[in-house]
């Protein structure tokens, strides 16, 4: 059975740090492009960073959101079946339920998400202000 489940979510004050996980199962990590996307409460969900598979050259150069740019990093260990996204220097701007995601293929198209074919429930970040 495919599944992703994130964590690390919890409610950190501005100027913090988080890492968030996404252990996946089910599928061989190693082939897709993963991504992360958040939404925040009222708002639509927007694409926040998407590696490529590790097989790509593409991997080299992940792919994130002008909003989180020098800020956050996503990365992947294939071993671990997991995806990581360090977020640093935390904003309330932050705050929302942060989701990871399968891409179809093995190359990130930007962070779109029309792409992406299984996703997690999701994981709560709080950044009050």
């Amino acid at each position: 059975q495919l599944q992703l489940v994130e964590s690390g979510g919890a409610l950190v004050q501005p100027g913090g740090s988080l890492r968030l996980s996404c252990v996946v199962s089910g599928f061989t990590l190693d082939y897709y492009a993963m991504g992360w996307f958040r939404q925040a409460p009222g708002k639509e969900r927007e694409g926040v960073a998407c590696i490529s598979s590790s097989s790509s050259s593409s991997s080299r150069t992940p792919h994130y959101a002008d909003s989180v740019k020098g800020r956050f990093h996503i990365s992947r260990d294939n071993a671990k079946n997991t995806v990581y996204l360090q977020m640093n220097s935390l904003e309330p701007g932050d705050t929302a339920t942060y989701y990871c995601a399968r891409d179809q293929g093995s190359v990130c198209q930007g962070v779109e998400e029309y792409g992406m074919d299984y996703w997690g429930s999701g994981t709560l970040v709080i950044v009050p202000s």
